[in-house]
């Protein structure tokens, strides 16, 4: 393979969205009466979203909840309320900045993939939006013609990210040492191992915690979302 080939990996929450798509999918459901006691669920969505934010989370812990919202229902609704959630939620906070940034490495060739502990049914679709052809995210077990609740597999979570990646790579015959220039965009602490294993990694619009390392590591900071800030104040 050509040496110079480049390899783009890209958190989704908070890094190409400026929301969490799986906080958002679980309140959507709360707010249209589809995850049982709504006041119940937002309080448990709020719960985990604080857990996650502290570095506390664990992949078991988000699953028994967000997965749990899907085991609750049969694929076809399910389907169909993800196309209401991408209309009324995904879409609107989609931003040129962040669509521009992926457009830059596909138009350049690298092989690109959305690298997200958020399940796959939630954010395939929102992948796709992006035109991101790859997608490595937590696999919610499927099992006949529902799902489980459980998890599948590593989850696409801390250094599972790591594992899961170099696994992708390896099924194309491919690893991180085959590129030239290996690019991992994230807002996240939680992302901080995979972070450490390419030669760009990239804070996008990241926490406090992120931008703190980042500064101290001497990796570049993005912040793709200042202009709506701007447009706030």
């Amino acid at each position: 393979m050509s040496s110079a080939r480049r390899l783009a990996l890209f958190d989704l929450d908070h890094t190409l969205l400026p929301l969490d798509s799986d906080y958002q999918w679980a309140d959507f459901l709360a707010r249209t009466g589809r995850a049982g006691d709504p006041i119940e669920a937002r309080a448990r969505n709020e719960d985990l979203m604080d857990r996650y934010n502290r570095g506390e989370l664990t992949a078991e812990q988000s699953a028994e909840f967000m997965l749990g919202l899907l085991a609750a229902h049969t694929p076809f609704d399910l389907a169909a309320w993800h196309e209401e959630f991408m209309a009324l939620v995904i879409r609107p906070a989609i931003s040129l900045p962040a669509v521009r940034l992926v457009q830059s490495h596909l138009e350049a060739g690298d092989l690109c993939a959305v690298v997200t502990a958020t399940n796959r049914f939630v954010t395939a679709p929102i992948t796709r939006a992006f035109g991101v052809p790859h997608l490595i995210a937590t696999e919610a077990e499927y099992v006949g013609g529902r799902y489980t609740g459980r998890i599948e597999g590593v989850p696409s979570f801390k250094e599972g990210k790591v594992l899961r990646v170099n696994d992708w790579l390896a099924s194309m015959g491919l690893a991180l040492a085959d590129f030239s220039e290996t690019y991992f965009y994230s807002d996240s602490v939680n992302d901080v191992p995979l972070l450490e294993v390419v030669n760009h990694p990239v804070a996008a619009n990241p926490s406090p915690a992120l931008r703190e390392i980042a500064q101290a590591r001497g990796w570049d900071v993005l912040d793709l979302f200042a202009h709506m800030e701007d447009a706030k104040s």
